[in-house]
């Protein structure tokens, strides 16, 4: 499928990734975001926030790497905007 069709899945709540990749068992997922999530103590968003009990999170992509960690903020290159080798992920 192509881009388009491969946000329309992510925004669906599927995950997607593309045959092409190099790296084995990659996918993207949709973040739908979360309003108002509470600021830990000790975490960068506490130092950042100072004053702030919450704040709200944007919907956004991650991705499920190669490595096997999670990489927020995923963001698509040119070749990935054109190509038509996405699919879902089971």
């Amino acid at each position: 499928m192509d881009f388009g069709h491969a946000i329309a899945a992510l925004i669906a709540g599927k995950k997607v990734g593309r045959a092409g990749w190099n790296g084995k068992n990659m996918f993207l997922v949709y973040v739908p975001g979360t309003p108002n999530a509470p600021i830990t103590a000790g975490t960068p968003y506490a130092a950042a926030l100072k004053g702030h009990a919450s704040i709200t999170i944007d919907p956004h992509i991650d991705m499920f790497t190669a490595k096997g960690t999670m990489q927020p903020g995923w963001l698509a290159s040119q070749a990935d905007i054109l190509a038509t080798d996405w699919e879902t992920i089971s």
